[in-house]
């Protein structure tokens, strides 16, 4: 009756060991440890990064205890601060000779004391939010108006190239708002630029109106092309963040969407709001130059000679110098859109689909034109200083969409689109709420958050053993096993915890013992109503299930709205609820349960339960026969 089968104590070993593994990281600390990340958008970090650290380290006699890649950057890890200071200035010698040029940023920063083979495994500690590490933490408002602007100009130009190019004679293209207005002078060239324009331009809804003796048709986005115009502006700001932080040597920023046009950022440890500024507001600008092939061009890259007059030299991403004319093609501004994809003529090399608008088109065209067969570079400029982040050969005459392929494989293809599309800030955005949160006060909140967590485990604890006795411990080791499972949860799911995630663990403690103290007193009554105790103890887990799952149901769903429509903290606070919620239906009647039988089930002959004082209503006398009433 109270007996498991063998597989549900698998079940319950498995999720200790689990639990145990995950969670474990989180008690071990932190250590100094020094970050190798990019310093450059066409400088990329990857595993053959590692050996080249070690080397350094290796050279200045610096032992560290692992030097490994994690993300997008790699981490070595010290045991003390005066060691990884000195490896911090051995890395920096080794990797950047140039120090007025660095390729790549090396940070101080700490990370998990957990040991390697636990690292192996991904049971990783959970990342500590900006009110627990200290930090920086911007709120900034993307320019949506500025967006549809940069877009309703952009179309100006598209519209000039298709009327020229149809022949199609006009009285002016302007643009009034982020409305494109067009004159014509009669009415069959109207309807012939209105037929032209509405099947290439499908973002754009179009309207007649007379203007004094001619015509003009009013070209105005479409609801759904401008939410989506407005959404890809709010992504590709988030996507050059991204970029931007690493030279922060931030492990862990958050950088996120925040109601329609606002992204939140927060840069945990970075005390440095100055500098902050200075990398998230910074500019970068995107062009397109012809590679310089002549003979001198060739001798001055291999350093043989002088560069010639009019072209300068630059670096590409493989290292090899470039020698590439002064004269600009075309700048980030012409560029909308870059994918990375497949070569139209061979589907199994990758490429980067290229999209421009129509004067980038109108000038792409005719220099890809005059210079079938040279190469055509591309370049990044970062603070004054620019690097080639692809040159390939142009093969045709190349028009609005063209693409870039050879020499890449399909990382290499996504690296290069992503480079083009995030060069640049696709929509201005203005800092509207900044804060800083020191170190002190994170380690403060730290200490009281979980003081909080251990005091009130500690109190539910020793009123569950003194008001329930043996049926109190069970209650209590499955509420030790309920927050083991909550903080493994939130570690292998790399969580970020924050103050409300504490206060929503400790929220967790309290409502987990209640479905323990439904079924106590369901064994309860059960005894209380004369059952014997193998059957109270079944029969009191099977009734106390129904409340347990239809409570638990309705707290979920209150979190889950939470979750929805929340943000920020709130949001914070609701996943650390809903999980809780999951893991203390598991322990308070898969875990306890098995404890219970495993102590109780065995025994045939029961006659009495360790669950506290039971209560049983007084049985009235009986009256004699023949007494008086």
């Amino acid at each position: 009756m109270n007996r498991y089968p063998w597989w549900k104590y698998a079940i319950i070993v498995i999720a200790l060991v689990v639990g145990a593994l995950y969670t474990a990281p989180n008690f071990f600390g932190e250590a100094p440890a020094v970050q190798v990340s990019s310093g450059k958008a066409t400088v990329k970090v990857d595993a053959a990064l590692v050996p080249r650290v070690q080397s350094a380290l290796g050279n200045a006699r610096i032992a560290a205890d692992f030097v490994q890649l994690e993300g997008n950057s790699v981490r070595a890890r010290f045991a003390d601060t005066d060691t990884q200071i000195k490896a911090k200035d051995a890395i920096q010698k080794a990797l950047n000779p140039d120090p007025a040029d660095p390729s790549y940023i090396v940070a101080l920063n700490l990370v998990s004391r957990s040991p390697q083979w636990m690292a192996k495994l991904r049971a990783l500690p959970m990342y500590l939010g900006l009110d627990l590490r200290g930090g920086v933490h911007f709120l900034m408002q993307v320019d949506m108006k500025a967006a549809l602007t940069k877009r309703a100009e952009a179309y100006t130009g598209d519209i000039r190239s298709l009327l020229r190019d149809k022949s199609i004679r006009h009285a002016g293209i302007s643009r009034n708002g982020n409305d494109v207005e067009v004159r014509l002078r009669d009415r069959a060239t109207l309807d012939a630029a209105r037929n032209l324009l509405t099947d290439n331009l499908t973002d754009l809804a179009w309207l007649d109106a007379a203007d004094g003796d001619g015509f003009k048709l009013i070209g105005t986005l479409k609801p759904d092309a401008a939410r989506r115009i407005q959404e890809q502006a709010v992504k590709q700001n988030i996507t050059t963040l991204h970029n931007r932080v690493n030279e922060l040597g931030v492990a862990e920023p958050v950088i996120q969407q925040q109601g329609i046009d606002r992204v939140v950022v927060q840069l945990p440890g970075v005390q440095d709001t100055a500098k902050a500024k200075d990398i998230i507001g910074r500019t970068a600008t995107l062009e397109m130059r012809l590679v310089d092939d002549s003979a001198e061009a060739a001798a001055a890259a291999v350093g043989s000679g002088p560069v010639p007059f009019g072209t300068e030299r630059y670096v590409e991403r493989g290292g090899a110098p470039l020698i590439v004319k002064r004269q600009v093609i075309l700048t980030g501004d012409s560029l909308s859109d870059a994918q990375a994809g497949f070569d139209g003529q061979n589907s199994s090399e990758p490429a980067v689909h290229l999209t421009v608008d129509a004067k980038g088109a109108r000038i792409i065209r005719e220099v890809s034109r005059e210079n079938v067969g040279k190469r055509m570079a591309i370049l990044l400029f970062e603070k004054g200083k620019g690097e080639v982040i692809t040159a390939p050969v142009i093969r045709s005459e190349l028009g609005a969409r063209f693409q870039i392929s050879g020499r890449m494989n399909t990382q290499e293809a996504n690296d290069t689109a992503l480079l083009l599309r995030a060069g640049s800030l696709a929509a201005p955005m203005e800092i509207i709420e900044e804060r800083t949160i020191g170190p002190s006060l994170g380690a403060e909140n730290i200490a009281k958050g979980f003081a909080s967590v251990t005091y009130g485990f500690t109190a539910i604890a020793v009123f569950m053993c003194a008001y329930y006795l043996l049926f109190g411990v069970f209650s209590t080791l499955a509420l030790a096993f309920n927050l083991a499972m909550l903080v493994a949860v939130l570690s292998m799911l790399q969580a970020t915890l924050t103050l409300p995630g504490i206060a929503a663990i400790a929220l967790a403690l309290g409502m987990a013992i209640d479905a323990n103290v439904l079924i106590n007193e369901r064994v309860r009554e059960e005894l209380r109503g004369g059952a014997a105790p193998q059957m109270a103890i079944a029969t009191g887990y099977e009734r106390a299930w129904g409340t347990i799952l239809d409570s638990n149901i309705t707290t979920l769903i209150a979190g889950l709205a939470l979750l929805a429509f929340g943000s920020g903290p709130v949001r914070g606070f609701a996943v650390v609820h809903c999980l809780g919620i999951l893991t203390s239906m598991f322990s308070a009647v898969v875990f306890s349960r098995g404890l219970v039988n495993l102590w109780y089930g065995r025994q045939k002959k029961l006659k009495s339960v360790s669950i506290g004082q039971v209560w049983k209503p007084a049985t009235p006398p009986v009256a004699q026969p023949g007494a008086e009433a």
